[in-house]
Order: C-alpha cells, then structure tokens, then sequence
C-alpha cells in the first residue's frame, strides 16, 4: 500500500465541508472510484463524485447539505443505504462502506457494515478501486491495496476479486470491463477476459435498458471497434446484437467472395467517428448494412448480391430497437432513415443528374450532411487510387446538392399547390383525383420538367386535370 498524498486532487471547495461534516460526526471518509481514478489518468474533472464513509452514508449527506449554503436537497435511497445531493454542478453521492454477496439470480447484492478495504473489494476494477483520504490528519493519502495505480500506468483493467466471481456477481461489469477498454485503450488482463467469455451468458440476468447504456458508451468512445470486436470475441455481442455477428465472414461460390460485412461496418463506424459526435448517426454506421446477412445471394451472371438490403436493413432497426427496448421515436426514425438511403449518394456519384440530387435533398431533407457523412465514412478501400476517387466522387455530389438547394428550394418542400387549392379549381369534393394531381406536381418538380413555384404548377395542374377529364370550374 502506498502512503502518498494527493491533496492537489482534492482542490475543489466541497471536499473541505465534506471533511468538515465527517469531523463533526467522527466519521472516517474518503472520495473513492471514477473521480480519482481520472485525477490520475489527467482525464477531464468529472461532475460526479463518489464518497465512502465507515458508517451511516445518509447521516453525513445530510450533514454536507447543512453546512452548504441554501442546504440542498439530499435524495436518499433506503434500499441502497445511499444519498445523493448536488451542489452547482457537482452530483456527490455517499455511501457507508459495505460488504456485498449475490444470489445467483440477481445482480442485486445482499449489503452488510463493513471496512473501507471491503469497500474497495466490491468494485469493479483495481482502477476503481482507488481512494483518498478525507480525513484531517492525512488529507490526500492514497489508499491503494489492490495496486491499481500500476494497473492504470500499466493500462491493464483487472478485477480486486478473483474475476470469474466479479463478473458472476454482476454480470454488467462484463460490459463495463469492455466499455472501459474502449474509452481508455486499456487492455482486459487474459484472467478477465477468459472469466468474460464462461460468464457470457449471465448477461441474460441484466436489464436491455442497463446494457443499451453500456454500449451506447462504448459507440460514444473514440474508436468503438476496440469495444466491439472484443464483445463478439467473448461471445456477448451474439446477445445483444445478433444482427452484427450474422455478417460476419466471407463466403465463397466459383472463387468469388465478398469482403466481410462485420468487419467492414466496424471500420465505417471508427470512420464517423472522426467527423461526428452524433450518437445515433453512430448507430446509423453500425446498422447500414444489417440488411446484406438476410439478402445475400449469389447470381452466376453477377456474383454476390444484396438486393434491397438497405430496405431490409431498414425494417430491421425497428425491431432492433424494439428489442433492445430503444427509444421508438424520432431518434429510431433517423436511423431507419439513414440506413434507407445510405446506397443512393454511392449510387449517384457515378451518374450526378440534377432530377437524382433533388429526389435525394427531397428524401433526406435536414439530415442531407449526416447522410454525406455517412457515405464517406463507409469508403474502406486500401487502394489509395481508389480511395481518393471515390471521395473526388463524393465531391462533386456534395456540388451539385449545392447548386440544386440554392437553384431550386427542394429541401424539405411542399408542392405549392393544395389540395384545397385543386378542389377549388376543378370543383372538386374529396377524391383521388386530388391526390393524384398533388403526386404529379412533385414529380414534376423533382424531375425538372417544371420549377419549384406557383405559376408553372398552376399551368401543370390545369394541363394534368384535363388528361384526367375534369373541368375547370
């Protein structure tokens, strides 16, 4: 155990009162977990902290929120034996420290009294695990007994206890072990990663909604394939996403194969990565190819084909989403969206016409650029001639969207005649002949055979009423 102090971690203002209320009630206390393990790492400040105490958690919140100026409120879960106040932009939750033991069914522990080195055995990592003291006497003091600061120097994740009893325990910390991997470019020590894959299947007993959480942080790290590729080897993506692990590997019929769609959408979605921090245009790069597993064939003539796999693909989002319990709103439909049109900017880049850049503004409306972003990111070649091509391909169809929005106004519009307008003119009540019209008109438009105002989709209505036998009125 080291005996270092590291006052300057505990510069911020509320570990003096929180020092102070531990004093008065004659409780030993210490910041414990992600805040001091990113003070070591040099990560940015994090707004939550975590405080262990050798006794009641709840009495000292609440002692915190007096000594605090305005008192705020202290929100105290009974079932956990914890308390949560915040003060400016600080969320502190305290604990007593405790022992913890599981039943095999649950990932909620049974709790008992205990010591500070109990405390820090229950964590999930020996970089968690990390405390230091609150006390007057040795403010700052590092208290390390699983040696966790070389495991961060090292950039090793290992568990305090034997792994193979972390990861049964709670089988989120499976996640959490990769999730950590990924945002930090830390390495699963083998015993971790080995006691990971017999456990893989525990994760049956963690809520969708904890595990979405856990990957939706993994997608949000700087180069996701790091966290994906080791939730397929540990056999954990098959539970979550098995639309991701039925693409992978390569068949082979005649001597022609196809690349690998698994590994390919990994390196779409480190691509985003570098020009979005959008999640859910993320998840868009990590699902625009789930459709080629179900419509994979292979045509003689052809060779290897995927035929309206982003359609499929598409209607595939939905019951992912639904599955995972993901929000089925406007987040879900973008994605679908996304995953709907990621072929036709690839397809264009061959042929830009002016009608196929305004169907596809007309298709993709505000979210044209995340749709580009894609595309560009799902350029993989490692031949450089053909790489620089394809984004000088891209160029241009970004020029010529360009040009069409400033020409034409197509984003987002809306036919200038209505319905109401058609009724009007043709004397018309309620009828198909409207709809059939108001069609008409937009792919007049799209086409280019009229332009986006009044006048000329007055005279095309006129013109298109008439084939259709109606009179003016």
């Amino acid at each position: 155990m080291q005996n270092n102090r590291y006052q300057e971690a505990l510069v911020l203002p509320i570990f003096e009162i929180i020092t102070q209320a531990a004093s008065e009630l004659g409780l030993e206390t210490y910041v414990i977990g992600g805040f001091v393990r990113d003070f070591f790492l040099k990560r940015n400040q994090r707004k939550d902290i975590d405080i262990v105490t050798i006794g009641d958690g709840i009495a000292l919140a609440n002692k915190v929120a007096a000594l605090l100026p305005h008192t705020p409120k202290v929100q105290v879960f009974k079932t956990y034996g914890t308390a949560m106040l915040r003060h400016q932009d600080l969320e502190i939750e305290f604990v007593g420290a405790r022992k913890e033991s599981y039943a095999k069914e649950s990932r909620n522990p049974k709790v008992s009294k205990g010591t500070l080195e109990d405390d820090q055995k229950r964590r999930d990592f020996t970089i968690n695990a990390l405390a230091l003291s609150l006390q007057e006497s040795n403010f700052g003091e590092l208290l390390d007994p699983f040696d966790g600061i070389i495991d961060l120097k090292d950039k090793i994740l290992r568990t305090p206890l034997q792994p193979a009893q972390t990861y049964s325990d709670d089988p989120l910390r499976m996640l959490r072990a990769i999730r950590f991997a990924s945002q930090l470019n830390f390495v699963i020590e083998k015993a971790s990663l080995n006691a990971i894959t017999e456990n893989a299947n525990r994760l049956q007993i963690i809520t969708k909604e904890r595990i979405v959480e856990e990957v939706h942080k993994i997608m949000l790290s700087n180069k996701p394939s790091l966290g994906f590729k080791l939730l397929e080897k540990t056999g954990l993506l098959k539970q979550i996403l098995p639309e991701l692990i039925a693409l992978k590997g390569v068949d082979e019929v005649e001597g022609q194969t196809h690349k690998d769609n698994f590994y390919h959408t990994l390196e779409v979605v480190d691509n985003i990565c570098k020009t979005t921090e959008d999640l859910w245009l993320r998840w868009a790069a990590l699902l625009h190819d789930i459709g080629k597993a179900p419509t994979k064939k292979y045509d003689k003539k052809v060779g290897w084909t995927f035929h309206a796999h982003e359609f499929v693909g598409s209607k595939m989002v939905y019951k992912l989403f639904k599955r995972l319990k993901m929000p089925l709103n406007n987040k879900m439909k973008f994605v679908q969206k996304m995953v709907l049109l990621s072929s036709r900017p690839i397809v264009l880049a061959s042929n830009v016409t002016d009608s196929a850049v305004r169907r596809l503004i007309f298709d993709a409306g505000d979210d044209i650029e995340s749709l580009m972003l894609l595309c560009e990111a799902d350029i993989t070649t490692k031949n450089p001639k053909k790489f620089k091509r394809y984004h000088k391909n891209f160029e241009l169809v970004r020029n010529k969207i360009k040009e069409v929005e400033e020409r034409d106004r197509i984003r987002n519009f809306q036919p200038p005649i209505s319905g109401e307008l058609i009724m009007e003119t043709f004397n018309l009540k309620p009828c198909r002949e409207i709809g059939i019209i108001k069609e008409a008109i937009k792919e007049a438009i799209l086409e280019g055979k009229i332009a986006n105002d009044y006048d000329e989709s007055f005279e095309f209505m006129k013109k298109k009423g008439e084939e259709l036998g109606l009179t003016l009125s």
